[in-house]
């Protein structure tokens, strides 16, 4: 974990201006009121353009303290650019640590993936989101879709997941897969995988979504009914790989990177939450070297 350090005083505390702060923490606290319902906010500029995370780089600006400790990754990974980049900024403009353990964070901010590692009521978990609309794949117009959300009215979705599995035998969406909050308001949980959709519900922690380009924020509070859609015959399923493992561990019961090999045919797999990975391999190191010690005795004993 990196220890805390003066915050660069050029800036104001966390970049963002205080009574813009305050907006976005109004906002939040109405989308927190009413789950999965998308709140217009006034998305001020900051040092990156838009639909590089500036809706999840908001709300944690402005949700931010001094103890606070951050967690920054990307499609899993603590060490990609993106990750990398929005880290070194928040601690820049901030006094807060930051952390690559799931455990130690107060504060993730993902872009398209939720942690292996549960999350608890002491940490809240903040979404870099493309576009917050799920109905903007059966609709274009701005003013329909929120008449349809008013009004509950989504029968254009249902018809398009029907017809996706008339076509193809099954509803071919993966990321981003639309889900209903609360028994009303159906909310686009970001581009995360299937795999991570079933982490939304009924979950301790806080999750927050921010989109920046499109000027929205909604979120799901902790212990909220969250359903993927689904027909009665039709169930919602996640990725399977009962039929992998980690090339690293061995483990199987995680979302998974499929790599190729320099061969271009040859794939192999690994654990996506780079974290995770890394608790996985020492817990492996750690057995092999308890059953190194242990076959050792013996073999004095003997």
């Amino acid at each position: 974990m990196i220890e805390n350090k003066k915050f660069n005083t050029s800036y104001n505390y966390a970049f963002i201006d205080e009574t813009t702060k305050k907006e976005i923490r109004r906002k939040l606290l109405k989308a927190v009121c009413i789950p999965g319902y998308q709140v217009p906010y006034s998305s001020p500029e900051m040092p990156i353009a838009r639909g590089w995370g500036t809706g999840g780089l908001h709300v944690t600006l402005a949700i931010i303290g001094q103890s606070d400790v951050l967690k920054m990754i990307d499609q899993g990974s603590d060490a990609s650019v993106n990750a990398c980049n929005l880290r070194d900024f928040v601690h820049m403009t901030t006094d807060c640590a930051t952390t690559f353990d799931t455990r130690e964070a107060t504060i993730i901010q993902t872009r398209h993936r939720i942690t292996e590692e549960k999350l608890s009521d002491k940490q809240i978990m903040v979404f870099q989101v493309p576009q917050p609309e799920p109905l903007r794949r059966v609709e274009r117009y701005e003013y329909k879709t929120r008449q349809m959300h008013a009004e509950s009215d989504y029968a254009k979705m249902w018809l398009t997941l029907y017809e996706a599995y008339v076509k193809w035998g099954d509803v071919m969406q993966g990321a981003g897969y639309p889900v209903m909050v609360n028994g009303r308001y159906i909310m686009s949980p970001s581009p995360i995988p299937r795999w991570d959709v079933p982490n939304l519900n009924n979950s301790e922690c806080l999750y927050l979504f921010g989109a920046g380009r499109e000027k929205r924020l909604y979120a799901v509070p902790p212990h909220t009914k969250v359903e993927p859609l689904e027909f009665e015959d039709v169930k919602f399923h996640v990725e399977d790989f009962s039929n992998v493992k980690c090339e690293s561990t061995g483990y199987n019961v995680a979302y998974m990177d499929e790599m190729y090999q320099d061969d271009g045919v040859t794939k192999k797999f690994y654990v996506n939450d780079s974290n995770f990975l890394d608790k996985l391999i020492e817990k492996e190191e750690v057995v092999q070297h308890s059953n190194k010690y242990i076959k050792k005795i013996k073999d004095a004993l003997q």
